[in-house]
């Protein structure tokens, strides 16, 4: 009881990263596509070129900011507060990048490549920086599952509040056609975001620290370990033999790949499936703000059921759901419009809340890896970042397939005057 109190300031704090990162990051994913596509007029070639350096960008520094956080013996990288801390305010200008256009983009023009380019790889890298310390802290506040769960409902709670940044963003830009009311916004939640994860920063403690025993240095025995890559190699290696974390792993990059799917082209599906008369520019923002704070709800309304039923069979119950949803949408063909956007609704909600508990089989993961090797900490930045290695891919092989399958079918002419007053 007296453990079940005590979690509850460190759940808060640990929460706020959560609130911060979530309104950058649903405003990031859910507007980046389509700003680069409609508005800068991006060509499908520098759209492509950007993808392939951001993938590579983004499945190498996961493990690399993993080892450098669980090995290094510079504070500001080895203390999980302190890689929040000072990675907060690089990560929200890096959340800025994308918003203001270095010059008046022509079509096709290569600076907003470039600009894509930079955008992509400073966002993810600071927020690979402090989301890798955050996921690392989830595992040392506590090894108790209750304790998790306790975790788990905060971070649904701060997650729900600041995923509403899509919903309020659309409103006040009508869904980004007001671009100077859209920067303004950004610059606002960027700010906001600061000030959230400073204060994960400053009052979040993990259970080494409370015992005493600094999370950073517990590990390394008799000595300081060198950050040599045979080092990285045989903790990768060891990570990896487990077959859980292999199963895990696969799974993870099928759904981090729906869900990249979902968050950037939900929008555009939307806007060309569905006519304006059908649904106003008010209810559309609704739509896609329902998207992002649904899942929350649903995750907190069903605590008591992973109580009772294990994550496991939530996640996969939620992916024989997917399964069903989309055949029976396939059947019923595009022409219903109402249920059209019921389903691309339902789908984004039950895709995020599904991968909103991710989190739970990782922290296990960490701790069967903790016990089999016989470690005095948890490398908890390593598992998170190997999964990354291998997941963080997706999200940028699903942008650059379906913009190749859309630009097949005509939509990159969509941007031309003469195509939109042609009705098909």
């Amino acid at each position: 009881m007296k453990l079940a109190l005590e979690v509850h300031p460190n759940a808060l704090a640990y929460s706020m990263t959560t609130l911060g990162a979530g309104m950058m990051n649903s405003i990031f994913n859910f507007y980046y596509v389509k700003l680069f596509l409609n508005q800068y007029r991006i060509s499908e070639v520098a759209f492509h070129q950007a993808q392939v350096v951001f993938m590579i960008w983004n499945a190498i520094n996961d493990p690399l900011f993993g080892y450098i956080q669980d090995n290094s013996q510079l504070p500001c990288c080895s203390r999980r507060q302190f890689s929040i801390l000072y990675g907060a305010p690089l990560y929200a200008l890096a959340f800025l990048l994308p918003w203001f256009p270095w010059r008046h983009y022509e079509e096709g023009d290569w600076l907003s490549g470039l600009h894509l380019i930079v955008a992509l790889c400073a966002f993810d890298g600071l927020l690979t920086f402090v989301l890798l310390a955050q996921c690392a802290l989830f595992a040392e506040i506590s090894t108790r599952h209750e304790s998790r769960l306790q975790l788990i409902k905060y971070n649904q709670v701060a997650t729900l509040i600041g995923s509403t940044s899509v919903l309020f963003c659309g409103l006040i830009s009508d869904n980004m056609e007001n671009f100077a009311y859209f920067q303004a916004f950004a610059v606002l939640i960027a700010a906001l975001a600061t000030a959230c994860m400073y204060y994960t920063g400053k009052y979040s403690t993990s259970q080494y620290e409370q015992r005493g025993i600094p999370a950073e240095n517990a590990d390394r025995g008799n000595g300081d370990r060198a950050l040599s890559w045979s080092s990285v190699i045989s903790l990768t290696k060891q990570i990896m033999t487990e077959k859980n974390f292999l199963f895990f792993v696969t799974m993870n990059f099928f759904q981090v790949f729906h869900l990249a799917f979902c968050n950037n082209f939900m929008m555009i599906f939307a806007d060309n499936l569905i006519p304006q008369d059908v649904l106003s520019s008010s209810i559309r923002s609704i739509m896609y703000g329902a998207g992002f704070i649904c899942p929350q709800c649903l995750v907190l309304l069903s605590h008591a059921s992973l109580k009772k039923f294990g994550y496991y069979r939530i996640i996969l119950f939620s992916f024989y759901f997917e399964g069903v949803a989309a055949a029976v949408m396939f059947v019923l063909g595009p022409g219903h419009y109402y249920l059209l956007a019921f389903y691309l609704t339902i789908n984004m909600v039950i895709v995020q809340a599904s991968f909103s508990l991710f989190n739970l089989p990782l922290a296990d993961i960490v701790d069967a890896d903790l016990i089999k090797h016989k470690r005095r900490s948890p490398l908890s930045s390593m598992v998170f970042g190997t999964n990354a290695l291998f997941t963080k891919p997706a999200q940028s092989l699903a942008p650059m397939l379906v913009v190749t399958i859309l630009n097949q079918f005509g939509y990159e002419n969509l941007n031309n005057e003469v195509a939109q007053h042609d009705p098909r």
